[in-house]
């Protein structure tokens, strides 16, 4: 027989387990509610934002429009007493992702100069034939000569790969491309850069609402460094990669199909998940690169930390001291015009170990310079 002590100390236990269970229920409830909210918030911003950069064709439209859509979306989820009301929202959500989903991309648009040309390419055997080269003769950042040129290279010349990180502030994102280095030819360089219309200038956030398209843009260093350098104003490292001259060689086949398939079929640049880091990291894993994703593919601007850590560039001296001596501005503002501008930025690189052959003969096929 319990005692009336021992009895009320049994029932008080008995109650922990429930006010515990109830405890838990109520957090669980709280999280599931938490989470909803974040993903009402998230699908608003996006739904918002979608509208407004969209391809209607007035400003005053878009953003009447977006602004119509967020402050409904924010009575049905939040201020509407009926239920009812989140089902509507999440249908109209869903027809502005259908819609969104809807616009293609185009390669006829008024484009600026600098991205006016595709470029293609012709693989013959071991001979390859690319148009559309860019070798702007700038005068200052708005000035300049407009010149594209059809080059040939032979893949089996193919001799060693830079990587440039170029930022036009310094933080946590830049801007990087590459050049093949070929001993027989000058280095050819390939940014994977958007697409703009004239007037249009380059925005983060618009870039992930195809605001853009993408292009590849093949070039001389005397036009895609030099602009940056000295004329931009943008500061610029080079780095010498740790890659076979057969690895660079895939990697560039890789290049080369992309640019083709590109010039058939347009695409969106996105910020995210097309764009110049994420796709350099995209095609070396297709060329055979054994690796992982980073989260410094995103935030390109430490990159060079990355090649650095994981021994993708010479590390026989301290990564601040590599990065100090990879700065090529100087270099680049020094050299200008010359034809000798590729060896020139080279000349004073800690990880460079053979000179670069820069003469370029002018190709009988190339197109009469532009003026501008």
């Amino acid at each position: 027989m319990f005692r009336l002590g021992e009895f009320n100390s049994v029932s008080k236990g008995g109650k922990e387990p429930l006010r515990s269970r109830s405890f838990l229920s109520r957090s669980l409830g709280w999280l599931i509610g938490g989470i909803w909210v974040v993903c009402q918030i998230v699908l608003i911003t996006w739904g918002t934002l979608a509208i407004y950069y969209s391809n209607l064709p007035w400003a005053a439209l878009r953003l009447t429009l977006a602004a119509a859509f967020a402050a409904f979306a924010v009575w049905a989820c939040w201020v509407s007493p009926r239920r009812s009301m989140s089902a509507v929202f999440l249908g109209l959500f869903f027809a502005v992702v259908v819609w969104w989903i809807s616009i293609p991309p185009s390669h006829d648009r008024p484009w600026r100069p600098e991205v006016a040309v595709m470029p293609r390419v012709i693989i013959d055997g071991d001979r390859v034939r690319i148009a559309g080269v860019r070798n702007f003769d700038y005068r200052s950042r708005n000035d300049f000569t407009v010149r594209y040129e059809e080059r040939e290279i032979r893949l089996s010349h193919l001799a060693a790969l830079d990587f440039f990180v170029s930022y036009w502030s310094e933080g946590l994102v830049g801007h990087t491309f590459l050049s093949f280095i070929f001993d027989d030819a000058p280095p050819l360089s390939i940014s994977i850069e958007t697409r703009p219309e004239v007037g249009e200038g380059f925005s983060p956030i618009a870039s992930m609402f195809k605001q853009f398209e993408l292009i590849y843009v093949v070039g001389d260093e005397r036009d895609l460094v030099r602009v940056r350098t000295n004329y931009r104003k943008e500061t610029v490292y080079l780095y010498r990669l740790n890659a076979s001259a057969d690895d660079a060689r895939l990697l560039l086949l890789v290049y080369l199909a992309r640019i083709n398939e590109l010039a058939d079929r347009p695409e969106w640049y996105h910020l995210l998940s097309n764009s110049c880091t994420i796709n350099i990291v995209r095609y070396a894993n297709a060329a055979g690169r054994v690796g992982r994703f980073d989260i410094r593919h995103l935030l390109n601007g430490l990159i060079d930390s990355y090649l650095y850590h994981s021994g993708r560039v010479d590390t026989t001296l301290p990564f601040d001291e590599l990065r100090r001596r990879s700065l090529i501005n100087e270099a680049a503002q020094a050299a200008d015009g010359a034809p000798d501008f590729s060896e020139r930025i080279r000349a004073s690189l800690p990880t460079i170990p053979h000179p670069i052959r820069r003469t370029q003969t002018q190709n009988p096929a190339q197109s009469p310079p532009q003026g501008r």
